[in-house]
């Protein structure tokens, strides 16, 4: 008899494992049905295709519509990331190893609440320059922002580098609207489509979706802002560590930059390649690398359609998508992103101070008390930072509450021991593992933080925060202070242990930038990207209008 139920458990086993249909998660959505993996209260789908990049010889076009697939789809496992090149060195964003890649690359990965209905969407949008990075990084895992804040999220990937940007002349003569470039912005809003004909099989909402990004991420999140195709695909947005700098125009050099068109030109030059059919026939890992080494950067272009105006004119003219934002920087963007610190700068006072009054005019004495120099390289970074990132994230507040829209500012100046003693204080990204709680799925060489009681607090506090910011539009979190919208005070949270919230952060800092931007805009001819303090051009007058 044992022996007999023995063989019966055993047979059951057996039969069990064969049904793995009945123990996976299934949605039947618009797209297709799709089988995921069921996790502690959260559901997953991975790797599921949004569009078709085209490639090899149809490469640099629009994403193609994907048709409804048949069967059940498993989507267990991530889609390969997008080319780009392999990280080396010892940056400590870099991963383990490089991730597999393909041309067809444009997928998204979906974390749900077991049992979710029309639940916020978050939509996460991956850093890395334009030129790496994948919606399957470790840190970006999405199941404990799903399981604790009632989410159901997404990360995407998007063309990358040259297959991702490119414009070039003959390109835009193959286009209907005659333009070029911004074809990992088209992957982008093409995710967003998809979200909003597919998340509520997921049981989210689609009227309720929140797109977010740090960096290049954050940059994403702007163009989408300023894109007339990404209108009404989204609800609220987060930018952290956005950088609101020129764009290279299409065919113009109204602001100083190299017409895209006319990069694209060059590169194919210096690839020795005869027109877009050369770069089309190399393979495309083997072009990603070239186009890097040749020193090809990846952009948005400015082309009247795609991205109307620069960023800055959009959100001037209150143009942009009329949504509620939180955004922020970190108080130490630059010591990890050394090489924008000025090659050879002045290293004695008298030298510095020289250099700043050449180049800043009647702002000289202002910046100098910004950035002073009596502690030269904490100036040189700071300067970078706030030239970037500080005076990006108090426009995108200062913007959208003027154009009616609620507006919430942040600082991150959190340190612990690792980062600290690396010099790595309050990093570039260094928030985005509390943000995700990811502190245990960081890459191999990011300074890590303590497992402490204080840690997991501080993790809670700010994705609680973001969760209920995407939510309702308002952050807020448990147990801890209010934080008080921008608005005429000039509010903001700051994250140095515990959320703290204060007013009229870095005073003076947002106006001394923006004077130097306003007068490059309206004199012209001068670029706003990574040339500030000792590497500043001339400086132009004052210009009406401008500070």
């Amino acid at each position: 008899m044992i022996r007999l139920l023995a063989l019966s458990l055993a047979a059951l086993a057996v039969a069990c494992a064969s049904l793995p249909a009945s123990a996976q998660p299934v949605v039947r959505a618009p797209a297709g049905t799709l089988s995921g993996e069921a996790l502690d209260g959260v559901d997953a789908f991975r790797g599921i295709p949004y569009a078709e990049a085209p490639t090899g010889w149809r490469r640099w076009k629009p994403p193609a519509e994907l048709a409804p697939w048949r069967g059940v789809r498993e989507a267990v496992a991530f889609g390969p990331a997008c080319h780009q090149p392999v990280a080396r060195g010892a940056s400590i964003y870099a991963p383990v190893e490089a991730p597999r890649m393909s041309e067809d690359c444009l997928s998204l990965n979906v974390w749900r609440p077991q049992g979710a209905e029309k639940a916020p969407v978050f939509v996460w949008i991956h850093g890395g320059s334009l030129m790496s990075g994948s919606g399957s990084e470790a840190m970006y895992d999405g199941a404990r922002m799903a399981a604790s804040q009632g989410m159901v999220v997404v990360t995407i990937n998007y063309r990358l580098g040259v297959l991702g940007w490119l414009a070039h002349p003959e390109l835009s003569a193959e286009s209907r609207r005659n333009v070029s470039g911004n074809y990992g912005l088209m992957d982008q809003i093409a995710a967003l489509q998809w979200v909003k004909a597919n998340i509520a099989a997921f049981g989210g909402d689609p009227d309720a979706v929140t797109i977010a990004g740090e960096s290049a991420g954050a940059l994403s999140v702007m163009y989408l802002m300023a894109s007339p195709e990404a209108r009404g695909l989204f609800h609220r947005a987060i930018a952290q560590s956005a950088y609101m700098i020129s764009t290279p125009e299409l065919r113009s050099r109204r602001y100083g930059d190299v017409p895209a068109e006319g990069l694209g030109f060059w590169l194919q030059g210096r690839l020795g390649l005869a027109g877009v059919a050369g770069m089309r026939a190399m393979d495309a890992q083997e072009l990603t690398v070239a186009a890097q080494q040749a020193g090809y950067a990846p952009f948005g272009t400015i082309d009247g359609a795609w991205l109307p105006e620069q960023l800055v004119t959009v959100f001037d003219r209150g143009e942009q998508a009329p949504v509620p934002i939180l955004a922020g920087f970190n108080d130490g963007e630059i010591r990890s992103l050394r090489f924008l610190i000025p090659p050879a700068p002045p290293t004695d006072a008298a030298a510095y101070e020289a250099a700043i009054r050449e180049r800043y005019g009647d702002l000289a004495e202002t910046f100098l008390r910004l950035y002073p120099a009596d502690d030269i390289p904490e100036s040189l970074m700071a300067t970078q930072r706030d030239g970037l990132y500080g005076w990006t994230a108090e426009r995108l507040a200062r913007g959208q509450t003027r154009s009616g829209q609620n507006a919430w500012l942040y600082f991150f100046d959190h340190g612990y021991p690792a980062a600290d003693e690396a010099g790595l204080h309050a990093f570039h990204a260094a928030e985005i593992p509390y943000v995700f709680s990811a502190m245990d799925k960081l890459p191999p060489r990011w300074p890590v933080p303590p497992d402490t009681a204080e840690e997991r607090a501080l993790s809670d506090a700010m994705m609680a925060y973001w969760g209920a910011f995407a939510r309702t539009g308002v952050p807020t979190a448990p147990g801890q202070p209010d934080w008080p919208a921008y608005g005429a005070t000039e509010a903001y949270m700051l994250f140095d242990g515990t959320p703290q919230p204060g007013r009229d952060l870095m005073p003076g800092m947002f106006e001394m930038q923006e004077a130097v931007v306003c007068r490059r805009v309206r004199v012209g001819g001068i670029p706003w990207n990574w040339n500030f303090g000792v590497i500043a051009p001339t400086p132009p007058p004052a210009a009406a209008g401008c500070p």
